[in-house]
């Protein structure tokens, strides 16, 4: 559920037509729903219910701010893959105690900035890291909390760029030598290791492989507890997808639930969570405008709006699809006709779609792309010197600029001229 709804002929979000957004800010411009992303959040950490769980927000799905304000407010933790996250997550109200720092490069500057600030777990991720962190807390005389973070090898289906459960991807330590290295760091008398982890991959809408990657993790959990350590913890990742319109409803958070307990029914255990997309998604849109409707002679119909790659880059690098909603409703009866989707970038990925069914647009009229909230402004560039799109939060009957779109003259004051130039 979202709350973005046609209101007197219109897009809204919330209390806000989207037509006043794009008139006072202009386009392109992300706008976010402050009741869409509580609403996803609070239904997330109800389904465990009554078991007290960390829900960590994925913070490099939307790293806004005022978002990641927004869900502190209602006792998210954070999980983070960079020093800058963390300072985000700081900023946003989230105490150390409710981050989680994962990643697997993480640099010795940021460990030890992670150590000093004691967060809730360091997710380790290889054999040197977990020296590499040894060393750091020696010479800070500390004791860091750390989970181990295992790569169950299955397979959660989904785009390649986006799966991280697979022994050929990057992510986390063999399965065959979670046990050696979680004794390993139990020995070591400058680590705390508290549990282990596990995420196997992104949109991720069939539970059965999150149940099959549990399973094998409540395993390793058993057999490390039969040897004497110490596992308090068990950090199931995120993944959990949100819908795109194009695909099957995915699980709602209650049924995820109810999988995860069945899993481990038995297992006395605190448990974390990193869910993002399935937060972040679909409270948010791309607003954007019409720039032409370029008709070739053999039939082909380019939309070509001011949004871009480089504001959305998702289906360029995912080929993702994102719903595309006129903002003004179309007359009954309007005829649909095939669209390409393109933006003014120099590049033939600069193409949203092929071939999209839409009712009839024009040059000025403004479209929104949904389900953008999550992947969306966070991995937005300046590619073509083009300024990054604002970012506006909608509470209610207001809205607030929360990221504005820089000037020209700001974009090229941050590269000072080589001195012999």
């Amino acid at each position: 559920m979202n709350f973005f709804e046609v209101r007197d002929g219109e897009l809204w979000c919330e209390g806000v037509p989207l037509s006043r957004i794009a008139h006072e800010v202009g386009t392109p411009v992300y706008v976010y729903s402050t009741a869409t992303l509580e609403r996803h959040y609070t239904v997330f950490q109800d389904a465990f219910a009554p078991r007290k769980v960390l829900v960590a927000y994925a913070v490099k799905a939307n790293s806004n701010v005022s978002v990641l304000k927004t869900l502190a407010r209602l006792g998210a933790g954070a999980d983070t893959v960079s020093e800058g996250e963390i300072r985000r997550a700081l900023a946003a109200g989230v105490p150390p105690s409710r981050i989680v720092f994962s990643g697997v490069g993480k640099t010795r500057r940021e460990l030890a900035f992670a150590v000093e600030l004691g967060v809730a777990e360091i997710n380790v991720e290889s054999e040197p890291e977990i020296d590499l962190l040894s060393e750091v807390a020696a010479l800070l005389d500390a004791r860091p909390k750390i989970t181990i973070r295992v790569n169950p090898d299955v397979s959660a289906g989904g785009h390649a760029k986006i799966a991280t459960g697979k022994s050929e991807n990057k992510f986390g330590v063999s399965f065959s030598e979670a046990e050696r290295l979680y004794a390993k760091a139990s020995a070591d008398p400058n680590l705390d290791p508290i549990g282990v982890a596990c995420h196997i991959g992104s949109q991720i809408t069939d539970l059965a492989p999150m149940a099959e990657a549990f399973a094998k993790m409540r395993g390793l959990v058993e057999r490390l507890r039969g040897q004497g350590l110490t596992v308090e913890r068990l950090d199931l990742g995120g993944g959990l997808g949100a819908p795109y319109f194009d695909s099957p409803a995915p699980p709602e958070p209650a049924q995820f639930a109810r999988m995860v307990e069945t899993v481990l029914e038995g297992l006395d255990i605190d448990l974390v969570f990193e869910p993002g997309r399935v937060i972040a998604a679909n409270a948010g849109v791309l607003l954007s405008r019409v720039i032409h409707v370029h008709e070739r002679p053999e039939g082909r119909r380019f939309l070509v709006v001011d949004g871009a790659m480089n504001d959305l880059v998702r289906p360029a690098m995912y080929d993702a699809f994102h719903d595309i909603r006129p903002v003004k409703t179309p007359r009954t009866g309007a005829n649909l006709s095939a669209f390409d989707v393109v933006g003014p970038v120099c590049e033939t990925g600069d193409t949203f779609c092929r071939d999209r069914e839409l009712p009839p647009l024009e040059a000025g009229d403004l479209v929104a792309f949904m389900t953008a909230g999550a992947y969306g402004a966070a991995m937005s560039s300046e590619y073509n010197t083009r300024p990054l799109a604002p970012e506006v939060l909608v509470k209610g009957n207001q809205y607030a600029v929360v990221r504005p779109r820089p000037t020209y003259e700001e974009m090229l004051a941050r590269e000072p001229l080589a001195p012999w130039l």
